[in-house]
């Protein structure tokens, strides 16, 4: 677990030799006791994790040799964020400069960084989204005070175990501006989409470069990972566009905020938020990449709401389909459609032995047990995944789900799910390969699965038709509906019954 990002740097930061050292064990104005030395970042500050010894609680110290004039910077970071309050920023506790060494006290966070996460693989739309949306918060907060927080970077970005998304160690030098901070959203969203950061870093830890073409060029997320939406990779590349006049942070706060939802990409699909079609970019990288001039949407939150209302209308109307996420195609059926398709299907027998549960990374395989009790025809027992402090699964992973080995090619004409809690995001995925029960094999299921239907708000009983011949059918959870009073402010589902039926 890192808590900020190994000598990243951007272009223009300042490279500062760190002399001197602290050694673990050590106590630090009498209460704060290092432990474990973190990392050294790229404006030459040690991090390490701690204890404060009198509240008993974990904490963050990051140190710096020598103090005096040469911390000047980072003491007045220190304090400006301790005035700030917001659930997107980590707490300040202290800053002291004791000459021959500096150091600011912060909050653990026990998680991983943005950059730890997206050096496995690029997140999906909706957990970039819902980053891009935190951070922009963040800075929002930061920037309503007076301050730019002056080093927004995947190194800084902090996803937490339960899901929380904060931001960490300000740099309020003369270089920082609001300006750049926004901009940085843009990076920010570039690399979850992409795993690559669109500036030069430099260190052992760097995030892959941004491609770019002959003229150097930015490819956009859409030709570096196909099937992305529009609208998002339009935002990002709009922010970084220099030629392009940013918005202040809480009107981008705002506008990642409306397309930060459960059902964003089912909703918006490929054609950006307002329905338009852009012009088509080919997914290789051509001798040059040109650009228009794009407006970001910003200030149109009542054409847009006129816009949603009439879509979602039309969907229940027509029971339509809709693009899924990434979009992927996702199907919305009423219920007399699906009861009219399974009017002559028979009912699959299967056992425990035949279903087994997918867990993706960064998943820590903790949630397997009692798979099989999602067919063993009691509605009354199933399969329940942990609690997660956000409904995509805490950001962590993609997602969760039941594989089903049918063991030969079948003609699947439905699947039914039972839940225990109504909201959740469901979806059923088919394929021919099982690559194995790892995390690496679930990983490959997840991203080489076919969908083929999907309900976003699901009921306690969804049914979801296949009309397919497949051997492995996978009923996928992406989204999260509210514990309930079991842990309030909390997400989780339990499975509690699968069927399956064929021609």
């Amino acid at each position: 677990m890192t808590e900020v990002g190994h000598n990243s740097q951007s272009p223009g930061a300042p490279t500062v030799v760190t002399e001197g050292g602290s050694v673990a064990g050590e106590i630090l104005a009498g209460r704060y006791r290092l432990e474990e030395h973190i990392s050294d970042d790229s404006h030459g500050r040690q991090v390490w994790r701690g204890l404060d010894v009198v509240l008993r609680r974990p904490i963050a110290v990051v140190l710096r040799h020598p103090g005096g004039e040469t911390a000047t910077e980072m003491m007045s970071a220190a304090v400006a964020a301790s005035r700030i309050t917001h659930p997107h920023l980590v707490d300040v506790y202290d800053a002291i400069d004791e000459g021959t060494r500096a150091y600011v006290v912060r909050e653990w966070v026990d998680g991983a960084s943005l950059r730890e996460l997206v050096a496995d693989g690029a997140l999906d739309s909706s957990r970039a989204t819902a980053v891009a949306h935190a951070v922009a918060s963040a800075v929002a907060a930061a920037h309503a005070t007076g301050i730019a927080h002056g080093n927004v970077q995947p190194g800084t970005v902090l996803i937490a175990d339960d899901g929380r998304v904060v931001l960490a160690d300000a740099r309020t030098g003369d270089d920082a501006t609001m300006q750049q901070d926004v901009r940085a959203v843009g990076g920010i969203l570039y690399s979850a989409l992409t795993g690559r950061w669109p500036h030069a870093e430099l260190g052992p830890d760097r995030l892959v470069d941004a491609l770019r073409d002959a003229t150097g060029a930015l490819a956009s997320p859409r030709q570096v990972r196909g099937g992305l939406p529009t609208y998002l990779s339009d935002l990002s590349m709009d922010l970084l566009d220099p030629t392009i006049e940013p918005p202040a942070a809480d009107m981008l706060a705002a506008d990642l905020g409306r397309l930060d939802t459960d059902n964003g990409d089912e909703l918006f699909g490929d054609g950006g938020p307002l329905g338009f079609v852009t012009p088509f970019r080919p997914t290789e990288l051509d001798s040059t990449i040109s650009r228009t001039g794009r407006k970001i949407a910003v200030g149109v939150a009542a054409l847009l709401v006129i816009s949603v209302a009439v879509l979602v209308v039309s969907l229940k109307l027509t029971g339509g389909n809709s693009p899924g996420p990434d979009g992927s195609p996702s199907t919305r059926t009423s219920a007399t459609a699906t009861q009219s398709a399974g009017a002559h299907s028979t009912l699959i027998s299967l056992n425990p032995t035949q279903v087994r549960i997918v867990d993706p990374p960064n998943g820590d395989r903790q949630e397997l047990g009692d798979a099989g009790l999602t067919v063993d025809g009691d509605a009354g027992t199933g399969w329940e995944t942990n609690w997660y402090g956000s409904p995509a699964f805490g950001l962590i992973k993609p997602g969760m789900g039941v594989l089903i080995d049918l063991g030969q090619p079948t003609d699947v004409t439905n699947v039914e799910v039972d839940l225990d809690n109504p909201g959740a995001t469901v979806s059923v995925r088919i394929g021919n390969v099982d690559p194995g029960n790892t995390s690496q094999g679930d990983l490959q299921i997840y991203k080489t699965y076919r969908q083929v239907s999907s309900v976003v708000g699901a009921g306690s009983s969804v049914a979801l038709p296949v009309g397919e011949k497949t051997r492995y059918v996978l009923v996928w959870i992406s989204k999260l509906p509210p514990a309930g009073a079991k842990h309030p402010g909390k997400f989780q589902v339990a499975i509690d019954e699968i069927k399956v039926t064929r021609d």
